[in-house]
């Protein structure tokens, strides 16, 4: 008889890896493992459990942390989830374990890693506390910032999970403490990144000359929704905002490409917008030549905007001049962006001559009821051209022609706006607008090579554009 019982006994002592993770055989495990590094990720047969989640839901530290220093060219897994989607700091959660959470928190386990269920591992340290009436695992993961406001699949917090008994008012009053304290953190952080994003959004605007309304209308746009963002970090519930689609109304190089690129970035920052990216595109990209083209090509490019923008450029191109041309496809292009413009999947913005849009306009009897904003882009002044002169030298990239260069004193705002007056004629401003600034700079540069000769030793005089050199640059342009 006391043979059986010996038997018995030696037959009960665990032999796997996992065993002696459970077990705490601190020297077994090392053995083990060291004999066969293969089973540092190993998973059971059971739960599909690794070591590491079986030594952290029974407290076991010291093998915890052979298995996290483990020296060979395979690491172990912080993140391993079970058949039930847990992770080894879930497993030291639900049981009590708090040096087992102490020790993976400070490993870099993540905090707010969500099991099958949802559930974090906030969630079921609650659900430990509330039956061995022990808080030490929900007061670490507290001061590990975890969320008090994680939901899991059935919209249940952590807080939702008390029942009313007396025995969980200390855990109630433990989590509305930390979900109060929590909430003006990230007010705080809120309020900061607020105006960080604002603060990107002017350094945006500063590269924009002129177009006021339009800027205005831009800053109450970002502040609106920069303010919902701040009152969901809050915990506060307000409905989504769905941009609205828009039409540019102006004259080329008025800036209308560049403010789309802007919003297309605003928008991105704030979260209505997966992306910052813009599309454009003309009536050559989305109007085929034959029955059938069209449709796929324009669907092509509308799914290429997805996330974002698509920027229609000179949109009043896809209407033709006369109704009765049956063979113009641009009418079925136009119809195809509009069967998408009520998804809230992309901001379409069309853009075009003042004039002309309005066949747009008329041709589709839901173009206004989508399109909710138009903005007049008004033909730059002397002064405003002098100005993006200015801004076009300030920021020039290492691959630009004029990188490197600088404008001489005398070449002010002022003085740049007479030249500008004095050289073009209002119907050359009115047709190239902001256009007229390249090339103008161009010629500049061309002016001064020719002006300099090669005994010229002064660094300053090789790299300054003058007034008399943009002068000769824009005559030039009459040429």
């Amino acid at each position: 008889m006391q043979k059986v019982k010996d038997q018995r006994s030696r037959s009960s002592k665990p032999t796997t890896i996992h065993g002696f993770a459970q077990s705490g055989d601190l020297i077994a495990f090392q053995k083990l493992l060291r004999d066969n590094p293969s089973l540092l990720n190993d998973r059971n047969p059971v739960m599909a459990q690794t070591p590491l989640h079986v030594s952290a839901g029974y407290n076991n530290v010291e093998i915890m942390k052979f298995l996290l220093d483990w020296p060979g060219p395979e690491k172990v897994e912080l993140e391993a989830k079970n058949m039930y989607g847990e992770t080894p700091l879930h497993m030291a959660a639900k049981s009590g374990c708090n040096e087992s959470v102490k020790m993976l928190l400070s490993r870099g386990a993540f905090v707010e890693a969500k099991a099958n269920n949802g559930m974090t591992p906030l969630h079921l340290a609650v659900w430990h506390s509330l039956r061995s009436e022990d808080y030490s695992t929900v007061k670490t993961l507290l001061e590990s910032d975890a969320d008090g406001s994680a939901e899991d699949n059935e919209g249940m917090t952590p807080l939702n999970h008390l029942s009313q008994g007396p025995g969980s008012e200390k855990l109630r009053e433990l989590l509305n403490k930390h979900l109060e304290e929590q909430r003006k953190r990230r007010a705080i952080e809120a309020c900061s990144e607020t105006k960080a994003k604002m603060d990107a959004l002017e350094n945006e605007l500063s590269n924009i000359v002129g177009l006021h309304s339009l800027k205005l209308q831009l800053r109450k746009w970002a502040k609106g929704m920069l303010l919902d963002e701040r009152r969901r970090a809050l915990g506060l519930k307000v409905g989504p905002r769905r941009p609205p689609h828009m039409a540019f109304l102006g004259n080329p190089g008025t800036g209308k490409t560049m403010v789309a690129r802007i919003l297309g970035k605003l928008l991105h920052m704030v979260g209505i917008l997966p992306t910052d990216r813009v599309t454009e595109v003309q009536r050559t990209d989305l109007v085929g030549e034959f029955v059938g083209h069209t449709g796929p090509k324009t669907r092509r490019k509308i799914q290429e905007g997805e996330g974002g923008i698509l920027f229609v450029d000179e949109a009043y191109r896809l209407i033709p001049m006369q109704k009765a041309d049956d063979k113009d496809y641009g009418l079925e292009a136009l119809e195809e962006i509009m069967s998408v413009m009520d998804s809230g999947k992309i901001v379409v913005i069309f853009a075009g001559y003042s004039e002309p849009m309005k066949r747009v306009i008329s041709s589709n009897e839901g173009f206004s009821r989508r399109v909710t904003k138009f903005f007049h882009f008004d033909d730059f002044s002397s002064e405003d051209l002098a100005n993006i002169l200015h801004l076009k030298m300030s920021k020039q990239d290492e691959s630009s022609l004029l990188y490197g260069f600088k404008l001489h004193p005398s070449c002010n705002v002022d003085a740049l706006a007479e030249v500008i007056e004095r050289e073009t004629t209002e119907k050359q401003r009115k047709e190239m607008n902001g256009g007229l600034v390249d090339p103008m700079l161009v010629n500049a540069r061309e002016i001064l090579d020719l002006r300099l000769n090669f005994d010229c030793i002064d660094t300053d005089d090789l790299l300054t554009i003058t007034l008399e050199d943009l002068e000769a640059g824009l005559r030039l342009l009459k040429q």
